[in-house]
């Protein structure tokens, strides 16, 4: 299994949830990972590296940010992925990820995801997939479970998959999103059930107003999309 290294290594987790997004459908998992840290102030505690780490560094406010960075707001944890492992290499990277997280003494950890807005069959904002280890409580208790004929691929399968396997608590919220454009209405609806579940406020007032304009937009520039089979692929 690819090795991963978080420095510090000395750096406590026990006791923390960890939770982090993907740039899938809508760029849901990673808008709603970044809009947390910023709305919490949530500090920068930790690094991930790896050999599977894209070659790219970026520059925000003065201060470097690299691939894969560990935030924390109390007991909350947000794993940052600035820039996407590539796509030959996200197996091994997540498996190890996954192995890492495990060990470290998370309680829990949450996967955030979007899901084909064009399989919606109700009005519910999300679905919630979980493994055998973890007990849905609070607003999940609420929440539907993703449909028996959907199938999750991409990082938050490969985390599920192994979290299943190593017996870890995790649990996945699919928001559904747009597949044509960033959803922040989805980031959203994935923010409003993270909140009420760990209890703390974050305003969404900004990522609303900026889903009204895009669906503004989207409606002047409307087309007919493709129909899609029932049972089709949902990429997070």
């Amino acid at each position: 299994m690819t090795s991963i290294e978080v420095v510090p290594s000395d750096y406590d987790f026990k006791g923390c949830t960890l939770i982090t997004g993907f740039h899938g459908i809508g760029a849901t998992g990673y808008w709603t990972v970044k809009y947390m840290i910023q709305k919490l102030n949530a500090e920068r505690v930790a690094y991930v590296d790896s050999e599977l780490t894209a070659p790219v560094a970026a520059n925000l406010g003065g201060k470097l940010v690299t691939p894969h960075e560990l935030y924390r707001s109390g007991n909350l944890v947000f794993l940052k992925i600035e820039v996407p492992v590539y796509r030959d290499h996200e197996v091994s990277f997540y498996r190890s990820m996954a192995s890492w997280i495990a060990k470290a003494g998370f309680e829990e950890a949450a996967l955030i995801g979007g899901l084909d807005a064009s399989l919606r069959i109700d009005e519910g904002t999300h679905r919630i997939v979980y493994t055998k280890a973890f007990k849905p409580r609070g607003v999940l208790l609420d929440s539907k479970v993703l449909e028996d004929d959907r199938i999750i691929v991409g990082p938050v399968a490969v985390l599920l998959n192994r979290f299943e396997i190593l017996n870890f608590p995790a649990y996945a919220i699919l928001a559904y999103a747009s597949m044509e454009r960033i959803d922040p209405r989805a980031a959203s609806a994935a923010i409003d059930v993270i909140s009420k579940l760990y209890g703390i406020s974050i305003d969404t007032e900004t990522l609303i107003k900026s889903a009204e304009a895009l669906e503004r937009e989207s409606i002047k520039e409307e087309r007919p999309e493709p129909e899609r089979e029932r049972g089709g692929a949902m990429y997070t």
